[in-house]
């Protein structure tokens, strides 16, 4: 008799369990594992990272098991299988599981495998399988150099803040992720999403890469939005553009008042804007609000005179002070913008930056029958002088 009223007890108040002190399901913590996209290596092996992530920290110790299944890459020949527990003790808030990644010199598309994890102690799980992405160096050759550059130095000037996307990854004390599929006010169909599966580093490189999955598409923007922000000088970015129909990319900056003031209050300064039905045009717009709090606009494009701008590096640019803001295309001027009138106080304020690569959109239009994918963006630096 006295079990029974025990367990009614427990059943009342909501606990899982009530003799071995588990914690009450509404309190639980939840994990999920995130995906990772890596090159494998020509030779040898390498390890692929994935971290298991938990919302928020516990009082107990959680576990839970994990292993690894076969999709297009085949354990034993591109990859090692692996299982096992894995424990987030109190106060932590992740965990890594290794996979070892077997390198070769053959050509081939990219390959995929699973990590699963199951049966959480102490912790529900809310995101169970990441993807292993085995990207070939073989099929892929952003590593070129071909192009325009620009000096590292000016007299006169000091190099404020660059990144030339020399470490392993993303420096995330620069650039955060935003991530999401609403369209993004243009009504574009890409999802963008965080980690390395859309943007990545290689040999020098921040590859940013649209892919469609299926029928629909993803891609990645990064931002300095908090964390790098600038007013004036010259800002000098080289990259290598996608091409297809249905392609937006773009190297841009938006005003550190965003959130308080919303767009286009904020400012909006486009150091380069491509659509894929013109592949050999870039485009320098500035955005803002006029006098009766509208959406005011003004830029200036300029073509290449053969070629397209994805067949090597070019550098955008665009030197900004307290009187205009002039755009250049591998240093030849083609666009200037008087900022000196009294409704245009936005651009005498810190702006961040926002690389990105949009797929369709009310500009570009959606991709048809001839816009192949993955499409990438490539960029070798940002610098920033004042």
């Amino acid at each position: 008799m006295k079990k029974l009223v025990l367990l009614s007890v427990c059943l009342v108040i909501g606990f899982m369990a009530c003799d071995d002190g588990e914690v009450p399901a509404a309190d639980q913590s939840s994990i999920f594992i995130e995906d990772v996209a890596r090159f494998e290596g020509n030779s040898g092996t390498s390890i692929f990272t994935f971290r298991v992530k938990m919302d928020k920290a516990t009082t107990q110790d959680v576990s839970f098991n994990y292993e690894t299944r076969d999709g297009t890459a085949e354990a034993g020949s591109d990859y090692e299988a692996t299982s096992g527990t894995k424990t987030i003790a109190v106060g932590a808030t992740e965990a890594f599981i290794e996979v070892t990644i077997n390198g070769d010199e053959e050509y081939e598309e990219e390959e995929k495998f699973e990590v699963f994890i199951s049966t959480p102690i102490n912790v529900k799980i809310s995101g169970d399988v990441a993807e292993g992405t085995i990207r070939n160096e073989d099929s892929f050759e952003p590593v070129d150099n071909e192009g325009y550059s620009t000096p590292a130095s000016y007299a006169g000037m000091t190099l404020t803040w660059s990144d030339e996307f020399d470490a392993a990854n993303l420096n995330t004390n620069d650039w955060t992720y935003e991530t999401g599929n609403n369209g993004w006010g243009n009504n574009e169909l890409q999802n963008y999403k965080s980690g390395t599966s859309n943007a990545y580093l290689s040999n020098g490189k921040l590859v940013i890469e649209a892919r469609q999955e299926g029928s629909a598409y993803t891609s990645a923007r990064i931002i300095t939005r908090d964390k790098q922000s600038f007013k004036y000088g010259r800002i000098d970015i080289r990259a290598k553009l996608p091409k297809g129909q249905g392609l937006w990319p773009a190297l841009w900056m938006l005003g550190q008042s965003y959130g308080t003031e919303g767009w286009p209050a904020c400012g909006e300064i486009d150091i380069m804007e491509m659509v894929g039905k013109s592949p050999s045009t870039t485009h320098g717009t500035l955005h803002w609000s006029n006098t009766n709090g509208s959406h005011a606009e003004y830029g200036g494009s300029t073509t290449l005179g053969s070629g397209l701008l994805a067949d090597e590096y070019h550098v955008y640019t665009i030197v900004w002070n307290s009187s205009s803001i002039k755009w250049y295309l591998d240093d030849n001027h083609f666009h200037t913008t008087n900022i000196t009138e009294s409704h245009m106080t936005e651009f005498h304020k810190p702006h961040f930056f926002i690389f990105n690569v949009a797929v369709g959109g009310n500009w570009p239009g959606d991709p048809d029958g001839t816009a192949t994918f993955p499409q990438r963006m490539v960029v070798d630096y940002v610098r920033v002088f004042q």
